[in-house]
Parts: C-alpha cells; structure tokens; sequence
C-alpha cells in the first residue's frame, strides 16, 4: 500500500523526523490562505501516487498567494503524466502546499528490503533530486548500502557511517545521524516495504529535512496498523484491484492480453512466464489464494473478464486445500453468467482433478482442458493468434 506525500510528511513528524511544515488546500481560496499564512510563498504540489511529479508540471513554487490559487486552479483535476504513471497519467484530486525551504545540498536516503540479504539496507547517495535508477546506471559508486542487523537495528556507528558518507559536517552530521535513526524505526516499527526521501536536504541553516517522501508498506502487515489503513486512497488505485481485494483476491493489472486465474503466487508467476516464454504476455496477476470459495473463483473470472484488452483466459490450478471440482464450477457459472467471448484454457491438478474436468466437459461451453502446464501456455497462446 501507497501513501501520499502529504500522508508520509505527516507520518515522518510523529517520528521526529524533521521535514518542511505544510496544509492540503481544499480550493484556490484556501490555497491564497495557506501561502498568506507561509509569509507570501509556498510550493504546490499535486499528490499522485507517483513519482517524476516535478517534470510533468505536479510541482511548482508560488511567489504571491494569488499564484498559489492560479496553481491550484490548475493542478485540481489535472491528468498528471510522468515516467512512472505511463502515458495515461493519473487524476490530481489532492493538492499539497508546502513551506519553501533554503536548499544547501540535496541527497538521497532510503530503506528498504534487500531480497538478496534479507535485511533492512539502507541506501544513500549525494545525488539527490535524481531518479536513484540513473544514478545506479551512470555513477553507481555514489550510492552507498548499509545492510542492518535486525537485532540491533540501525546502530549509532552505522547511522555516523551514513551520515559521513553523505559529506555532513558539524550540526547537520548530529542532525543526519539523528534523523536515520528515526527513519529507521518508523521501518520497522509500521512495517513498510520502503521509505524514500528524496530529496533529503540540507539547509543554508544546517537542518536536515525530508522535503519528499515515499512510503510504502507491507500489505500483509496492514491489519495490525488500521491508522496506515485510514490513509488508503481509492482514487488512486485500479478499480479491478479495489474490487478484488473485497474478495480476498491477489490481483495486479498488467498490460497484456492474456488474463490469469491460478491458485499460489509461485505458480502464478510461473504461468506468467511460461506464457511469455511462448511469445505472449499477462494481462494480469491473479492468486486466488488456497481456500478460495466457488462465489471467489466466479468473481476473479469476472474481474478478469472486465479488461477490454484480455483476448484469452488461462486458469492453472494446483488443488490442494482448493479442490479442483470448486475451480471448474466456478469458472463454468463465470462463463455463462457473464457470456464469455474469449477462449478459455484451463489446466488443472490435484484434488479431485477428474471430478473438475468433468465438470468442464459436460458445461457445454467451448473451453479447451490442458494435459499441463506447457500445453496450457500453448493452446492458449495459439488462441489468439
């Protein structure tokens, strides 16, 4: 789960972490206010859950409070477009007013979990206000990893480390290592999957500050933060995704054109590569889960279905604690219901495998049954060709 920068400035404070003041205007009056209030300044930020705002015009300084209303005017409602949302772009329905700050240096911190390690790892670069991808690719000995010990969390020498690595002195270099420290146990403690400041910055003054921020936490990890949960935007979200996870369903849109329905996140990404190993592509990512219900299975099929651009459907299931009969009940009340038009393939194993393939055989609908796996991916790549 995504916040919005607005939400993670918010976060960040209550863990002492320091980052310029701010306000979300609700209409171009209140952001002439806010900027009044500021000293006549501020900066206006459209809040997407997406990163490059600054390059498609999501970010802009405001020198009079009469600026910040024209701003927000035309930020309201915008279709933001940047690297990361694709040329469709996304809707701005929130617009942040933030409070100008005395740049000395910008930089790059961020944590996150280093799959390859295990650990939380810290990454920091004196390349900030650029995408850390392109500093990775151009001058990748300016990124520092500092991997953490879980039992010991981020300690004081590696928190120094960090902060002589970035090139801090005096009081930014006690305000750095303070700072990380802080960050890092906002980590650990809401469970994100990653934070990332960037820009981190340093004042003419000497402060160290947050002047942006991206949080993104641990789904699985949500239920125990029901204050995480109450920042979740809607608007910000694929509305297939929104309605799969009213079913317990594990669902990522892609832009593919054959929909997936499997059971266990191993065997759907396996699917996914078979299917481009045979010279296709997914137009989604779909677990189903182990347990799931025939009224589960019927609605992953429906949310599937409801993207124009799927041309054929593959439902690989291995039933264990999901038995197959289920799946193929499930699917065959999908297809009449809903009246599908694309080929099916389905593939199933497991539990009462021959109950389920009879229950496909007998439904009267044209959908192809796989001997496996490989033969799945072939017929129902071949269907669209």
């Amino acid at each position: 789960m995504n916040i919005h920068e607005y939400q993670a400035k918010e976060l960040l404070r209550t863990y002492g972490v320091a980052t310029p003041g701010g306000r979300v205007a609700r209409d171009a009056a209140e952001a002439a206010a806010i900027t009044r209030e500021m000293g006549g300044r501020s900066v206006v930020k459209a809040q997407i859950h997406a990163g490059g705002r600054g390059k498609g015009g999501g970010v802009k300084f405001a020198k009079t409070p009469e600026e910040a209303a024209e701003l927000f005017t035309k930020m309201n409602g915008m279709n933001l477009v940047t690297k990361q949302t694709g040329a469709e772009g996304r809707t701005v329905h929130t617009v942040f007013l933030s409070d100008p700050v005395d740049i000395a240096r910008e930089l790059y911190l961020s944590f996150l979990v280093d799959r390859a390690t295990g650990r939380v790892t810290a990454l920091a670069s004196t390349e900030g206000g650029v995408e850390i991808e392109e500093v990775a690719e151009h001058t990748p000995e300016k990124i520092v990893k500092i991997a953490v010990d879980s039992a010991l969390g981020l300690t004081g020498h590696q928190a120094r480390e960090l902060a002589f690595a970035l090139g801090l002195e005096g009081d930014s270099w006690k305000k750095g290592a303070t700072f990380f420290q802080n960050l890092y146990r906002l980590f650990v403690e809401k469970d994100c999957s990653m934070v990332e400041i960037n820009p981190l910055v340093v004042t003419a003054q000497g402060d160290v500050c947050a002047l942006d921020a991206k949080i993104a936490f641990d789904d699985n990890a949500l239920f125990r933060h029901p204050e995480i949960v109450a920042y979740r935007d809607l608007n910000e979200e694929a509305h297939a995704e929104i309605e799969a996870s009213k079913y317990g369903l594990n669902f990522i849109k892609l832009d593919g054109s054959i929909g997936c329905m499997v059971n266990g996140a191993g065997l759907a990404m396996a699917t996914m590569d078979i299917i481009q190993y045979h010279g296709s592509s997914p137009a989604n990512f779909l677990d189903v889960g182990g347990g799931a219900s025939e009224e589960a299975v019927k609605n992953a099929f429906r949310i599937i279905l409801q993207d124009p651009g799927v041309k054929a459907v593959l439902v690989n299931i291995f039933g264990g604690i999901m038995r197959c009969d289920i799946v193929a009940a499930g699917v065959v009340n999908a297809a009449k219901d809903i009246g599908v038009t694309v080929p099916v393939v389905v593939r199933l194993e497991g539990t009462n495998v021959e109950q389920g393939k009879k229950i496909l055989s007998e439904s009267g609908l044209s959908i192809q049954v796989a001997a496996n796996l490989d033969d799945a991916a072939r017929k129902v790549v071949a269907s669209i060709r």
